[in-house]
């Protein structure tokens, strides 16, 4: 009787074992929406769409708007952070130190849409986005092209395609190792905005939307779409997203 009662345990305990292992999920990630300036509706479609693509693709999603979970012993319980629609001055001087060790430890970042309009004075954070928010026209539609295929979640865009969100026009290049991705074609669209002193008349024959590249021991990816909350339902850009952050957490799919 004991030992059918020993076997049987321990057959469970080998299926437990057994379940957990095969359900482990890939990676874990830290989506991060805290706001210190404009604060975008999308935010909310962005943390249901990103929670879907953890469903859907198994690792796991954290979601803070709190700065405090930037401390070595949290950030340790990840493989990347994504910045999602992110503003102003997010992070004290501790906080972005212990960033700074979690991307020099080989992790990663995502930004999306706003992570360029955010930490302007940190001169670390520019170089990791690669190039700054400056000013953006009215919403408008544009044909976007293809400059990369060659990276995780571009499979499902066409080389060029229509696409309606707000046109970032960005400042100095502030990496020079960018690997672009995507880019807006200009004379499709009206890109001049005027705020106050703060004047944009687009960026010229080339206008990058999207990009990535190692940085200083770790990985970061960044996308200017994503304003529109709609966005965050639609298939390709969910591929977009979802090859960034593969791709920030693992440093595969190359």
């Amino acid at each position: 009787m004991k030992n059918n009662f020993f076997k049987s345990t321990l057959l469970f305990l080998l299926a437990l074992s057994f379940t957990s292992t095969t359900f482990a999920q890939q990676f874990k990630v830290l989506l991060y929406t805290k706001t210190a300036g404009f604060h975008h509706e999308s935010i909310h479609e962005g943390v249901a769409a990103i929670r879907q693509l953890a469903a859907r693709h198994n690792f796991s999603v954290t979601w803070q708007e709190n700065a405090t979970v930037f401390n070595d012993k949290d950030l340790a319980n990840f493989s990347a952070v994504i910045f999602l629609n992110t503003t102003g001055d997010i992070l004290n001087d501790e906080q972005q130190t212990a960033f700074e060790k979690f991307i020099r430890a080989g992790k990663g970042y995502v930004g999306i849409h706003a992570a360029s309009d955010t930490e302007y004075d940190w001169t670390w954070y520019t170089k990791m986005v690669g190039m700054m928010f400056k000013i953006h026209p009215a919403q408008q539609t544009a044909y976007l092209k293809v400059e990369d295929s060659n990276f995780p979640g571009m499979e499902r865009f066409p080389k060029k395609f229509l696409w309606t969100d707000e046109w970032y026009e960005f400042g100095d290049l502030k990496s020079t190792d960018l690997h672009y991705l995507i880019s807006v074609d200009e004379k499709s669209y009206e890109p001049y905005a005027k705020w106050g002193t703060n004047e944009g008349k687009g960026m010229g024959k080339f206008h990058p939307i999207s990009w990535y590249h190692n940085y200083d021991g770790g990985r970061a990816f960044y996308t200017a779409l994503g304003h529109i909350p709609l966005t965050f339902s639609d298939q390709t850009f969910l591929d977009h997203i979802y090859g960034g952050i593969y791709w920030a957490a693992t440093g595969k799919g190359l």
